[in-house]
């Protein structure tokens, strides 16, 4: 099958490009694929962060890549239609996250669905921005109403779209495949915590700081854990993109400084390794979210996760098996989780599983369903329904979780 793919890699940063890349090398094992990618992203002056570009010296990258798209230049968006045209294929793959990407997308995808045969799949990251409004709405009505096929990663991202679009929507319910691909560099727990400076129970919060990820309820839940784990530290690394000002404030209320180490900086690939391998748990305290790439990240490197009731979170995280499943904006109920995990025969367990957990969530599988080969080939179009998500994932050995 003849496949184009639009999205961004390497030399750009994060998780959208990280995930496009994977994608594209599980869909090269079986297919032909134009990768198409951008010369430009963001303006400077609209990116939150301190550069849109990897600093990592080992990237996640791929051959064969044709950098055309320039954000501000339509010129450039013609020439990836064209480009298109040229290759003939039989689907197209967009990924969608931000409503930004409206004008490029509608017009490059406009194009294709008006002059061309081939079938537009949409890869929801975000089928509604964490951040949203009525006119990012309309954006990305205006967008998805171009896919004969939308993929998201979660069942509330399904549920969103149902609400943007009705029920009549194509939309395939999948999940978020693992990252164990950054997982490269291997350290011992002990090691690890050793270079960093740590002791005690470590809990890492990774990413990039947005106020929807919920890291200000996790520094309220931080007291009650000191109190019972007194060398118990909070390890957040990841760059500020919000005000980081009223973090610092909670810090400081509630004088737990000394069990709180900030690494606010952006983390090139192979610096990761030594954060999750120090972690004994990984916390994701989210108000709100669609799919987790640092969830994946997570289990990719063995690591259980304690996340909150949203998006696509709790049909990752089996409550008791892999880790925890708490209520959102609950710093009560996620203080209480913490100590129940970190019990020594709990964390054991839990961890075991977070290893066998990576191995149901491949790119080899998410690429059989963007190419429609499970839905078509494979006889399991109700597993792929949306709202059917991969609920209640089994582990061989361990009862049934419930949340």
């Amino acid at each position: 099958m003849k496949i184009a793919l639009i999205g961004p890699t390497y030399p750009f940063r994060g998780g959208i490009a990280h995930h496009t890349t994977l994608l594209c090398r599980a869909l090269r094992k079986k297919h032909e694929v134009k990768f198409i990618s951008f010369k430009r992203q963001y303006p400077k002056i609209l990116f939150p962060g301190k550069s849109d570009r990897d600093p990592s010296k080992k990237p996640v990258t791929i051959d064969n890549v044709d950098y055309l798209l320039d954000s501000l230049n339509p010129f450039s968006w013609i020439k990836v239609y064209r480009a298109i045209k040229e290759f003939k294929p039989e689907k197209v793959v967009v990924p969608w996250w931000v409503a930004s990407w409206m004008p490029q997308f509608w017009t490059i995808t406009s194009l294709i669905k008006r002059n061309l045969e081939a079938e537009v799949v949409f890869i929801c990251h975000n089928a509604v921005e964490h951040e949203s409004n009525g006119l990012k709405r309309r954006a990305t009505k205006a967008v998805l109403s171009r896919a004969m096929r939308i993929i998201t990663q979660s069942k509330e991202d399904t549920e969103n779209l149902k609400d943007l679009f009705g029920d009549e929507i194509k939309c395939i319910t999948a999940f978020h495949p693992t990252y164990s691909e950054l997982a490269n560099t291997k350290y011992s727990k002990d090691y690890a915590k050793k270079i960093l400076g740590l002791r005690g129970d470590v809990l890492l919060f990774f990413g990039f700081i947005r106020d929807y990820k919920g890291l200000d309820v996790l520094l309220k839940a931080m007291p009650m854990v000191i109190k019972e784990k007194r060398e118990a530290t909070l390890l957040v690394v990841g760059e500020f993109w919000n005000d980081k000002k009223k973090y610092m404030n909670i810090i400081n209320d509630n004088r737990t400084a000394g069990n709180i180490t900030i690494i606010d900086e952006y983390i090139p690939n192979e610096g990761i390794g030594k954060y999750f391998a120090a972690a004994d748990l990984v916390v994701q305290p989210y108000i709100s979210a669609s799919g987790s790439g640092i969830c994946q990240i997570a289990y990719g490197f063995d690591r259980p996760v304690i996340a909150t009731n949203v998006g696509s979170l709790p049909d990752v995280v089996q409550d008791g098996i892999n880790g925890r499943i708490v209520k959102p904006r609950d710093h009560h109920g996620l203080a209480e989780a913490i100590l129940e995990s970190l019990e020594k025969d709990t964390l054991d367990t839990l961890t075991r599983n977070a290893e066998k957990t990576k191995e149901r969530f491949s790119w080899e599988r998410m690429a059989d369903i963007v190419t429609g080969v499970s839905a078509e080939n494979k006889n399991d179009q109700a597993e792929l329904s949306a709202g059917s998500s991969h609920e209640n994932i089994q582990i061989p050995g361990y009862p049934a979780a419930t949340s």
